[in-house]
């Protein structure tokens, strides 16, 4: 018997929905830092760690974003109480020594080759942009994640003189239920899975 129940597994995966319309209720500081705090136990190659994230909040910060932002992704981002932006380090590999400390050479499976760092940076970047919603939801959040975004500008505008590239943004808040379409259909395991 699983000790994830129901309820948790409800939450975080049966009941939980992407959301597009938000409940003017803010979002404490000390949630936003307990997100990173629970996916940041997870998984990532050699413990590589590449995600960046920048938690955009104030009025100030959102008047940067949105002009980046696609129409369609414009009044669901202005009015989510925060917009993470998703992103990863492609010079993550600096990092390992500190956080692959009984393998000193492992910098060295990555810095050889840009286009491996990053794929490497992506993907396991990408890795936790999953893990960081699974914690916001876990935490009773909703989320919205959503690529349509002008990637270059949001790089040049937040990640500028760093090697940190976005991937996507995740509005973030409480969501309007009474806002939310028909669930869209998913694959039934048959259809798409093998067990060999």
């Amino acid at each position: 018997m699983s000790v994830f129940d129901l309820n948790s597994k409800n939450l975080i995966f049966n009941k939980a929905r992407t959301h597009n319309e938000w409940l003017d209720k803010d979002i404490s500081d000390d949630i936003l830092i307990e997100i990173y705090n629970l996916m940041k136990w997870c998984p990532t190659s050699a413990n590589c760690s590449p995600a960046r994230i920048i938690f955009v909040k104030s009025k100030e910060s959102k008047d940067r974003l949105l002009p980046f932002v696609i129409e369609s992704n414009l009044d669901k981002t202005k009015t989510a109480p925060v917009t993470a932006i998703i992103g990863h380090d492609i010079n993550f590999h600096e990092h390992l020594p500190r956080l692959f400390p009984h393998n000193l050479d492992a910098q060295n499976w990555f810095n050889h080759s840009l286009d491996i760092a990053e794929e490497t940076a992506f993907r396991n970047g990408s890795m936790q942009g999953a893990y960081f919603i699974i914690a916001a939801r876990a935490l009773g959040l909703d989320c919205g994640p959503m690529s349509g975004f002008d990637k270059d500008g949001i790089d040049h505008e937040f990640f500028k003189d760093t090697d940190i590239k976005s991937n996507f943004l995740c509005n973030l808040g409480y969501g309007d239920a009474s806002k939310l379409f028909t669930r869209s259909p998913r694959f039934e395991f048959d259809e798409i899975c093998e067990i060999l």
